[in-house]
């Protein structure tokens, strides 16, 4: 089969083309990745990856010449590419319009025309909004609280009516929150180790008490691969991880790890419509595909710490 992984420079799909492309996720023809570059992109995500199944272009989703050409050319589209900080989205909201719904249309557009065999829209829980107790099914109504989440959900309306109207083959993701090697240190779990590894405080927004559940992107990679092989056509797919936290339990554990205490925390003003939990039920996707989480918490935790600690020459040019 012939990828083509869009927003593949970025943390989740970086790391899904390094898993396809050393065979853990089986057989693959070719895989070519078109990125923007913006600042959440980086071409030192695809270092060292094989040059005779491996291409590499630059280029805007929203450019509706260039993805024709592209998605022409493969059997598959991954669709990663996203503005995704809810903090940036609430300073200022029309690069997400742009990129998320606009582009992911745009992509759209090019794979009905290419007649594209299978579209994967790569979203998120936030789509849902905020629950207190229980999880979210698939069918449960979208109601989302930040620009990032309205953004989503527009593009995951978008995807189901290109199912809907033109027969394409659109099968839509929805993950938790997720955390591993080469996510951008704005995120919570390398934001706070890496000013940790700096002396620096660690913010928590209001008293710490929303809760998420965390998914490791291995396993987040291995349920998009699933659904792509093996899902059904216009079909919705939770993916979770199955350990949920309020902030300041994960932020305890990050000091635990580092070997720090509370006085690093810093307790800041909360973001505006800050939703209080976050929960997908992974019935679907388990019963029908199989999947489940195999990467342990805690192991995955520490890993990812130890990774930062690491490779600080990958992170410290990012953050400053």
């Amino acid at each position: 089969m012939n990828y083509l992984v869009t927003g593949g420079a970025g943390f989740i799909g970086s790391n899904y083309v390094r898993m396809l492309l050393s065979g853990q996720l089986g057989p693959v023809s070719s895989v070519l990745v078109l990125d923007k570059l913006t600042y959440a992109g980086t071409l030192t995500n695809l270092a060292s990856l094989p040059s005779d199944s491996f291409e590499f272009i630059q280029g805007d989703i929203c450019d509706s010449e260039l993805t024709k050409k592209l998605v022409s050319r493969h059997n598959a589209v991954i669709n990663f590419a996203a503005e995704s900080h809810v903090d940036r989205s609430i300073e200022g909201s029309r690069d997400f319009v742009l990129t998320n719904v606009l582009g992911t249309q745009t992509l759209l557009e090019a794979a009905r025309v290419g007649s594209i065999e299978t579209f994967v829209q790569v979203s998120t829980d936030e789509v849902y909004g905020s629950i207190i107790e229980g999880s979210w099914p698939e069918t449960h109504p979208l109601l989302p609280n930040s620009p990032y989440a309205a953004s989503k959900a527009s593009a995951d309306l978008f995807a189901r009516s290109y199912y809907k109207t033109h027969g394409l083959d659109i099968r839509i993701t929805r993950c938790s929150n997720n955390y591993g090697p080469y996510q951008f240190p704005e995120k919570i779990i390398p934001f706070f180790v890496t000013n940790l590894i700096d002396g620096l405080k660690i913010p928590v927004y209001g008293n710490g008490a929303n809760v998420r559940d965390w998914l490791h992107v291995d396993d987040h990679c291995r349920g998009i691969h699933a659904v792509l092989m093996h899902g059904r056509a216009g079909e919705i797919y939770n993916i979770g991880g199955g350990t949920e936290l309020t902030n300041v339990e994960l932020t305890r554990k990050i000091l635990n790890l580092m070997g720090k205490n509370e006085s690093s925390i810093e307790y800041v003003t909360d973001r505006l419509g800050h939703d209080i939990r976050y929960s997908v039920d992974i019935t679907k996707i388990s019963n029908e595909l199989g999947y489940k989480p195999i990467v342990d918490w805690k192991q995955g935790l520490s890993d990812t710490v130890d990774w930062y600690q690491r490779n600080e020459g990958w992170w410290r040019p990012l953050k400053t």
